[in-house]
């Protein structure tokens, strides 16, 4: 073979080798969708909630990887999310509506326009818990009292300046007030160093059930008249007797929904997957925590205070919900 035709020769080959080479590389990797839950306190309702939401993502919509992240709940995962700091996030409706509205003294220094709605999901319960040694029986009897009200300007804090308005009654009137997360606020009450505190969670909330194994409680009765008084988003209802542990008796109280929000930078496909696969999988979250129980496809469309993302609103007009 001439010194020409073995360069042509070895042309071809690397040409033919070129093309072999690109057509067995792989492709590129589609890019991970991330998907960040935004909680609360680990002691709350929110976050094994949240911990499930980030299981069954994680094993249902493909492409997605999760984080739990454990925050001071509804007002800093509003205000985190507006910021794009988060996927989805659950906070209380009181707060969701004031975070639309833009009320700075709740702790939104502009409205949230970015916020959309997924669904509203389970209640949380007004729950205030003394120790048995306070004395407290009424929600008269905190006066001169020390009582942790949650953390600040968190969804539980707006709703204890909202019932101490209602109620004629100011921080001012105890003796301490403390801003707490609910772990750290039994842990004062064990101690003797707390009388009371009061939780804006679902029922059988892990920090309560603590309190109540460890000392004996009084749960606190809130006015049936002080929803009527509050109006949307607050209503009426009770604590169910044996709730926990010492608690023979029903107790008249108030109830919050709460929502679970996005923002509109999110695509509508994820969003979709997200309402789809939280409503299919609703077990799962019920074995996370009883409070999912009241989780129902029924009401999810009802009382949510923004626009719905369009991707929820896609699932819900397909399962019939919306038309």
């Amino acid at each position: 073979m001439t010194q020409l035709k073995r360069g042509r020769a070895a042309s071809m080959i690397g040409a033919v080798s070129a093309a072999l080479g690109l057509a067995l590389t792989p492709a590129p990797a589609k890019a991970e969708t991330f998907i960040n839950i935004l909680t609360g306190g680990t002691s709350g309702v929110y976050y094994p909630l949240g911990v499930a939401l980030s299981k069954i993502y994680g094993e249902k919509i493909p492409g997605v990887r999760t984080q739990v992240q454990s925050t001071k709940a509804s007002v800093e995962n509003l205000n985190l999310l507006q910021r794009g700091k988060g996927e989805i996030a659950l906070a209380l409706g009181d707060s969701v509506k004031l975070a639309w509205e833009g009320n700075a003294d709740a702790g939104f220094k502009e409205k949230l326009g970015k916020l959309r709605g997924i669904a509203a999901i389970y209640a949380n319960y007004i729950q205030i818990v003394a120790s048995k040694d306070s004395g407290i029986k009424s929600f008269a009897d905190l006066k001169g009292k020390g009582l942790s009200v949650g953390a600040p300007k968190s969804g539980t804090e707006l709703n204890a300046r909202a019932i101490f308005g209602a109620m004629a009654m100011s921080y001012g009137d105890l003796a301490k007030t403390e801003y707490l997360p609910f772990a750290e606020s039994v842990e004062l009450i064990k101690n003797r160093q707390l009388d009371a505190t009061l939780q804006s969670a679902g029922l059988g909330v892990a920090s309560i059930r603590d309190l109540a194994s460890s000392l004996p409680i009084q749960v606190v009765a809130v006015p049936g008249e002080v929803a009527e008084k509050l109006g949307p988003p607050y209503i009426a209802a009770e604590i169910p007797a044996n709730t926990y542990e010492g608690q023979t008796e029903a107790v008249p109280t108030l109830a919050v929904r709460n929502i679970l929000v996005t923002h509109e930078d999110v695509p509508e496909e994820i969003v979709y997957q997200m309402t789809k696969q939280l409503f299919e999988n609703l077990d799962q979250m019920v074995a996370a925590h009883k409070a999912a129980k009241a989780i129902k496809l029924e009401t999810a469309t009802k009382g949510v205070p923004l626009p719905l993302h369009a991707g929820a609103e896609r699932y819900f007009k397909e399962v019939g919900i919306l038309k």
